[in-house]
């Protein structure tokens, strides 16, 4: 008996090694699946600027990687509901710090880090959220901030654009290659219909882009949302939540990664870097 169906795809275009820069970049997914590159040894950055969600801010995101401009006062942002913290609405929460100063200081110096490492990256791991934004003061912002919900209109971006946007990336960034892939995060604020529109938009517009015939052979495409709908299809794979894998989902879809990105020839070097990282996290009781 067979009470499973198993997502099949091909070896990475892209393989991934020890000898790669990788930039990682995107929604919270994208955090999980860089903290487990780190942990294996590979050399990575993991979302400089905080979680990011839709494109809009993934593009704005990397173009301020490009140009290394530094985060001024005049950007930083009293957070909302009475957090008595300073932000900005290019960066996650978790950049938040009680005085401007602060802020300022530790967006710049992640800034700086990370704009040094894409100089020299050459491979680019994209995770793509959702497409519905919000914008304020006519700019589409990664956090509202907890500020008023009055402050923002919501957009929903149109499959053209997203490709458009998608592909802007890629052209922008001569010498890298990008991996692409949609998070299996559940976004129900909106309901679940809306919720399939936005993941459907997300893949549609991944597969215009690997179509591409100036940009294709860049891109590759890593099917985590499709591993989770199919393969993991239990409530059981989810948190308490209901909308973010478990640790145990997120393990067997990092395996399936490695399956799909890393030359066999790397997966011993590989496994003795996890095993050493987790002898590491060991403390002993006395």
């Amino acid at each position: 008996m067979k009470l499973q169906t198993t997502v099949t795809f091909p070896a990475s275009r892209i393989p991934v090694s020890g000898r790669d820069r990788i930039l990682v970049i995107g929604s919270c997914f994208a955090d999980q699946v860089g903290a487990r590159l780190s942990q294996a040894g590979f050399d990575a950055c993991v979302n400089p600027f905080g979680t990011l969600y839709n494109p809009f801010s993934l593009a704005a995101a990397l173009s301020r990687l490009c140009d290394g401009r530094p985060f001024t006062a005049s950007e930083c942002v009293k957070m909302g509901a009475g957090a008595g913290l300073v932000c900005s609405f290019s960066h996650h929460t978790s950049f938040a710090r009680p005085t401007e100063e602060e802020f300022l200081e530790v967006a710049n110096h992640a800034l700086e880090d990370a704009t040094d490492f894409w100089q020299d990256c050459n491979k680019v791991l994209v995770t793509l959220g959702t497409i519905f934004c919000w914008m304020h003061d006519g700019a589409v912002v990664a956090n509202c901030l907890k500020r008023p919900a009055a402050e923002f209109e919501r957009i929903e971006m149109t499959l053209e654009q997203v490709t458009a946007v998608l592909r802007g990336i890629v052209l922008s960034s001569p010498g890298k290659e990008f991996i692409f892939t949609v998070s299996p995060i559940r976004h129900l604020g909106d309901g679940a219909h809306l919720n399939q529109l936005s993941k459907s938009t997300l893949l549609l517009a991944v597969d215009a882009l690997l179509q591409d015939p100036v940009v294709g052979q860049r891109c590759e495409y890593f099917p985590a949302y499709e591993i989770m709908m199919d393969e993991l299809r239990d409530y059981r794979f989810y948190g308490e939540d209901m909308t973010h894998p478990t640790a145990q989902a997120a393990d067997y879809i990092w395996e399936r990664f490695l399956d799909f990105a890393v030359p066999a020839e790397e997966r011993p070097r590989v496994a003795e870097a996890e095993k050493a990282w987790k002898a590491a996290q060991h403390r002993p009781l006395h």
